[in-house]
């Protein structure tokens, strides 16, 4: 049975799902990491929030057996992606169900930090009364800069266009088109710093925003500016911040993340200017229920069904794609293997050609399958994962082409393998029963299903082989389940795969290679 560990606190309703779905579920919130290193091995599934850091040596104590990590959150900064990758683990964050929830806490924020609601708050609860001393801003006709236009920066957009707030944007990945459906002005950092009143950050940490807002960029904002981060501590150098509020360029900051958290002493603890709270973006009732649910969800989906998302390390595959690729999955794995074990010297480049119904799918996934049981026979602890990361590791160049166009077949997939020495192609179908068929190797047109143990025997089109061959076998104990030949004219190059019943020895393999007209004999195991 499938097992999954929540290891953080945590809505009671992803239990609920999980064991709904026939997930079983063990619940240990505050474990160390020497606690969860000890148990993790006995987990397909991992549920955190923030709490739990799953480091290198926490992947590797689950010797292989982990499958997925699902963050109830958007940062995964506490999961060691690259560690996950290598190892074969999906991860996976739940982007949406605390959207709402941290785009109102940066509204929030901006709002108390424009008319210094804290400060006055404390004030009046100590009985001051001091009405004159808190003079606050509109945010009305004021320039909001929004650095990071994703799910959250995008409602915060909405949110600010319905304040009457004049929004400008800045995302290298924000479209014209997108920023015309926002409604918001597209600029450059520089550009936004310049002219925003406020300015609320919403980008992932990493190493292209980690300290963006800093000594130099503070230069470049006008004088008077309010900043606003509910994203991620690192992305602002908070003593620079700091000193920034103390000479008066800043007017204040609302800061709801830290760069160390839990956050006991910071920068800019005590300065009237920062209005401050302990990472509260996504703390509502609806958002903590939304996550948990959500990430239970794709948990389950995952591996229970083999759907993906809002997995960070991999290609999605909704759960409606699921069932019409769970067949080619199969393929692309059959072929990928077949090239892989044919495969004697070093990969250079593969090409994955798409034709038919099959290219109009999403292919992302199935190259990685390809990929996965091209290298398996070469490479150790290769999955759809990390498969891709370990080609590009080895400089293996991967091309993908897709034709929808049909020719002798509605839907085919191509493997192209090239190393030091030889190119070498290998194409599959589905037919109509959706199991797999090889239907062409090396340009030679053949139709085999593939059986577990399977001998490929390429040779000169002479007359005597198919009976010697049967001869040896059959002396040999070997008996033959399928018998599928190919070859590209008469008298020329030709193919045998032979579907057998159990595996060949060294002996037999060897005694196989030296028959006459026999130019390569390999076992195959699928």
């Amino acid at each position: 049975m499938v097992k999954v560990l929540i290891s953080d606190k945590m809505s009671p309703r992803a239990a609920e799902v999980f064991r709904d779905r026939g997930v079983e579920v063990d619940e240990k919130p505050g474990l160390s990491a020497e606690g969860l290193a000890e148990i993790i091995d006995q987990y397909d599934g991992l549920a955190i929030r923030s709490a739990t850091t799953v480091t290198a040596e926490i992947l590797a104590a689950a010797n292989g057996r982990l499958k997925v990590i699902g963050r109830a959150g958007i940062g995964v900064d506490n999961i060691d992606q690259e560690a996950a990758t290598a190892q074969g683990v999906c991860v996976m964050n739940t982007p949406f169900g605390n959207s709402i929830t941290t785009a109102e806490h940066a509204i929030s924020m901006m709002m108390a930090l424009a008319r210094q609601i804290p400060a006055a708050d404390r004030s009046t609860h100590a009985g001051k009364w001091e009405k004159n001393r808190f003079m606050g801003v509109e945010l009305y006709g004021k320039v909001l800069g929004v650095i990071g236009c994703g799910n959250i920066g995008a409602i915060v957009c909405d949110r600010a266009i319905g304040l009457k707030m004049r929004v400008v944007a800045y995302d290298p990945f924000l479209s014209e088109d997108r920023a015309r459906d926002l409604g918001v002005e597209r600029v450059e950092l520089d550009a936004l710093l310049a002219r925003a009143d406020f300015i609320t950050l919403h980008t992932p940490l990493n190493d292209a925003t980690k300290g963006i807002i800093n000594k130099a960029s503070i230069t470049k904002m006008k004088a008077g500016v309010r900043i606003v981060n509910c994203a991620r501590g690192g992305l602002i150098v908070e003593a620079d911040l700091r000193a920034a509020i103390d000479a008066g360029h800043v007017a204040g900051a609302a800061v709801d993340v830290f760069s160390s958290e839990p956050a006991k002493e910071n920068a800019l603890f005590g300065s009237e200017a920062v209005v401050a709270t302990p990472h509260l973006g996504a703390a509502t009732t609806e958002a903590q229920v939304n996550v948990a649910v959500q990430v239970a969800e794709q948990m389950s989906d995952y591996l229970l069904t083999g759907a993906i998302s809002n997995a960070l390390n991999m290609a999605s595959v909704s759960a409606e794609e699921a069932p019409r690729l769970r067949p080619y999955f199969t393929l692309a794995r059959e072929l990928g293997s077949f090239a892989g074990q044919l495969t004697q010297t070093a990969l250079k480049a593969v090409h994955i050609e798409f034709q038919g119904h099959v290219a109009g799918l999403n292919t992302r996934p199935l190259t990685a399958i390809v990929l996965e049981g091209l290298l398996r026979p070469l490479i150790d602890n290769v999955n759809m994962i990390n498969a891709p990361v370990v080609a590009k590791e080895r400089g293996i160049e991967v091309r993908e082409t897709r034709d929808e166009g049909t020719g002798n077949y509605q839907t085919m997939i191509r493997v192209t393998v090239t190393t030091e020495t030889q190119s070498r192609d290998v194409a599959g179908t589905l037919f109509a029963d959706s199991r797999p068929r090889i239907v062409q190797v090396k340009g030679i047109n053949l139709e085999a299903e593939l059986a577990p143990h399977m001998l490929y025997i390429t040779n000169d089109d002479k007359p005597g082989l198919i009976g010697a061959l049967g001869t040896l076998l059959g002396d040999s104990g070997v008996n033959v389940a399928t018998f599928h030949l190919g070859r590209a004219r008469p008298g020329g190059d030709a193919i045998a795969l032979i579907g057998i019943d159990q595996a060949i020895d060294d002996g037999v393999l060897t005694a196989v290679r030296a028959l006459p007209h026999v130019a390569q004999a390999q076992a195959l195991n699928f």
